[in-house]
C-alpha cells in the first residue's frame, strides 16, 4: 500500500471515529502536540479537543468526503492532505439539520514509536 493510500485509509477511519466517538481510535491517531484549528478560528489542542467531542460542543452526525488529495514527503514519513468534506452536525437550534462544507489541510508524521499521527488540522468554511 502506498503512503497516499495509507493515509486516506486512515482519514477515512478518523472521521467515522469522530462521528461514533471511538476515542481509543482518536487517541491513536491524533498525536500529543496536536493542533486543530475550526473552520471558525477556535483552536484546541489534543486534549481540549477530544473533550469538546465527549461533550458535544464537537458534533458530527456523518462526514462525506468530497475531495482529497494527499502528497508524500519526507521519505515517505510526512504527508499532508488537501481535503474537502459535507458535515452533518445534527439538528440546529431551530430543530432543521445543520450542514457544513468544509475545505482542510491536514498533516500527518510518521515515527517509528507512534506510527502515523495527525499533528495539523486547519479548515476553512465554504459556500453550501
Amino acid at each position: 500500500m502506498t503512503t497516499a493510500q495509507t493515509i486516506e485509509q486512515l482519514e477515512r477511519q478518523r472521521f467515522d471515529a469522530q462521528v461514533s466517538q471511538d476515542f481509543p481510535t482518536l487517541e491513536k491517531i491524533f498525536a500529543d502536540d496536536l493542533i486543530y484549528t475550526h473552520s471558525n478560528g477556535h483552536q484546541d489542542s489534543k486534549t481540549s479537543y477530544l473533550a469538546s467531542i465527549r461533550s458535544g460542543q464537537s458534533r458530527y452526525d456523518k462526514v462525506d468526503i468530497e475531495d482529497l488529495t494527499v502528497r508524500a514527503y519526507n521519505d515517505d514519513r510526512t504527508a499532508v492532505v488537501n481535503g474537502l468534506i459535507q458535515i452533518d452536525l445534527g439538528p440546529g437550534a431551530d430543530g432543521q439539520p445543520a450542514h457544513t462544507r468544509i475545505k482542510y489541510v491536514v498533516v500527518y508524521i510518521k515515527t517509528d514509536a507512534s506510527g502515523w499521527q495527525l499533528v495539523l488540522w486547519h479548515a476553512q468554511k465554504q459556500a453550501a
